[in-house]
């Protein structure tokens, strides 16, 4: 019984240090801006993480950095370009269409247009 009480400890503790503490936003929108932000920009320390789901140090100051841009009335657009600047594009999970990134739009079309043909050819013969 004083197992199940010490890892119900535990797991009560671990939850708790999960909550977010930060206060709110001053307007919902700002709000609203952050946590969209925190969505879409990747952690630069994690492999396919956000930066809402890493506890990465380097993490936690890109989300402090981003909550003072969107404090101090930053558009969504700056904050990206922002971050384009510093980090490039691997900071975006949407990258902008670039010409180096062109064939990372446009590659799914190519492959899927190349495999219908190869299909067709197929049946054909």
């Amino acid at each position: 019984m004083k197992s199940l009480a010490a890892v119900l400890l535990v797991l009560m503790a671990a939850s708790a240090a999960a909550v977010d503490t930060e206060a709110p936003l001053p307007t919902a929108e700002q709000q609203s801006l952050y946590r969209k932000l925190l969505e879409e920009v990747r952690c630069m320390v994690c492999q396919n993480q956000n930066l809402r789901d890493s506890d990465a140090p380097l993490a936690r100051d890109m989300r402090r950095e981003l909550r003072r841009m969107v404090e101090d009335g930053a558009s969504e657009a700056d904050v990206k370009q922002f971050l384009l600047d510093r980090y490039g594009d691997f900071a975006l999970y949407r990258p902008r269409l670039a010409p180096n990134t062109l064939l990372l739009w446009a590659g799914p079309g190519v492959i899927l247009v190349i495999a219908l043909g190869a299909i067709a050819l197929v049946i054909r013969r």
